[in-house]
């Protein structure tokens, strides 16, 4: 009789530990980043009134008796499936699309998470709500991204000064016509770069085009001349064009004041007429004033002279077993010896989601289910208590027998 009582307690205390679980995911229905849990339950120890036995020439086999003592948690699982997007319109928020978790150090130990309503502090630092410091990688002062080392504190150091850089390279583009003339004059076309010089102060560099006709071959020749602002020649150079207005020859220029003229992107076609440049290397000095985040978490910076470079890329943690990461409070996890090592990694790379900016990561908790779990969970715990009192009428039933 006592066992039904201990079945009972049993029920009662596991279906207290589900009504514990369904209340904590309601009450985080809008939690960022936050996974749903569920209760596995398992049944104890049975005891054995008669084991099995085997058939004879008698005899059939008979099965074993037993009676089981109740049940048990055996575990709360977490769901890590993905939440819903939410658009925040913060440029420091983030979110996860598919596998992986922010990595964030937290009072100096490794934490991790998905919730990534990450903001910028007074020194700069992306950090969680909590005041977490997010990791990632930090770019090197020509925009490239040190992935070599440990990820490290994110720091975005708006209004940070970004030194000038001399122009060393022009690239040019365009079209210089094969059916140019030499006589009266020749055609001359001219194009102007602006460059900048080690303290980055701007300068003009005109570039001459003139044409020097054609030979047996149908190939058309243009000798370029490279002025500065003064009109103090710089180079000069010559490009040739094939019969199907292809380059064959002349694709660079150097100039006297240490730049190099690509022209390997010019055509000599008939009938038009653009020459213009493309490109240029050189900036001067300029301020942080604004970034973006890619889907492969690099932080782009926009600087007040137009450059713009990676300032650090965001580091991503994947887990084996991500069942098995422990969960820290603050929506903060932490590996353990069953979740297996945090393999780190870039923003879509080794199994890892991209990254989506100006949003968050929504919790996965599905109010319906968790409405029909807290009925099961009620009802349960009402049937298990109907056990107690029943077992309780049965002995009061047995007292009586005496006292009648």
């Amino acid at each position: 009789m006592l066992r039904s009582l201990d079945s009972g307690v049993s029920g009662l205390q596991a279906q207290q530990t589900m009504l514990d679980v369904v209340a904590n995911n309601i009450a985080n229905v809008n939690t960022t980043g936050y996974k749903a849990t569920s209760v596995e339950f398992e049944d104890t120890l049975s005891q054995v009134l008669h084991n099995a036995s085997g058939p004879n020439a008698n005899n059939g086999g008979t099965n074993p008796a037993q009676v089981g003592l109740g049940v048990e948690v055996a575990g709360i699982a977490t769901d890590f499936t993905g939440g819903a997007t939410q658009t925040t319109g913060q440029g420091t928020n983030m979110m996860i699309n598919g596998n992986g978790f922010f990595i964030v150090n937290n009072g100096g130990q490794t934490a991790y998470t998905r919730a990534g309503a990450f903001t910028l502090d007074g020194a700069g630092d992306l950090v969680a709500p909590d005041g977490s410091l997010v990791q990632g990688w930090s770019a090197n002062g020509t925009g490239q991204v040190q992935r070599g080392a440990a990820p490290g504190t994110l720091h975005i150091p708006l209004g940070s000064m970004v030194p000038a850089t001399a122009t060393t390279s022009i690239t040019m583009s365009g079209n210089l016509p094969e059916d140019a003339t030499t006589t009266p004059t020749p055609t001359t076309l001219t194009s102007q770069a602006q460059v900048y010089d080690s303290a980055g102060k701007p300068h003009s560099i005109t570039l001459t085009y003139t044409f020097g006709g054609v030979d047996g071959s149908n190939n058309a020749t243009w000798n370029v001349a490279a002025t500065d602002e003064t009109g103090a020649s710089l180079g000069t150079g010559t490009v040739v064009f094939g019969s199907d207005g292809s380059l064959t020859s002349g694709g660079t220029m150097s100039l006297s004041d240490g730049i190099t003229v690509d022209m390997s992107k010019l055509t000599g076609y008939a009938g038009t007429t653009s020459v213009n440049v493309a490109d240029q290397n050189g900036n001067a000095a300029g301020t942080l004033q604004s970034f973006t985040i890619g889907t492969d978490g690099t932080i782009e910076g926009a600087f007040s002279n137009g450059a713009k470079q990676a300032i650090g890329q965001v580091a991503i943690a994947t887990f084996s077993n991500p069942s098995g990461l422990e969960k820290l409070g603050d929506s903060l996890f932490s590996s353990t010896a069953n979740s297996g090592l945090a393999q780190v990694g870039a923003p879509g790379s080794g199994g890892s989601g991209t990254i989506s900016a100006d949003a968050v990561e929504g919790s996965n908790v599905d109010l319906g289910r968790e409405f029909t779990n807290l009925i099961v969970a009620q009802r349960a715990f009402q049937a298990s208590a109907r056990v107690i009192t029943t077992s309780d009428d049965v002995l009061q039933e047995l007292v009586n027998l005496k006292t009648n």
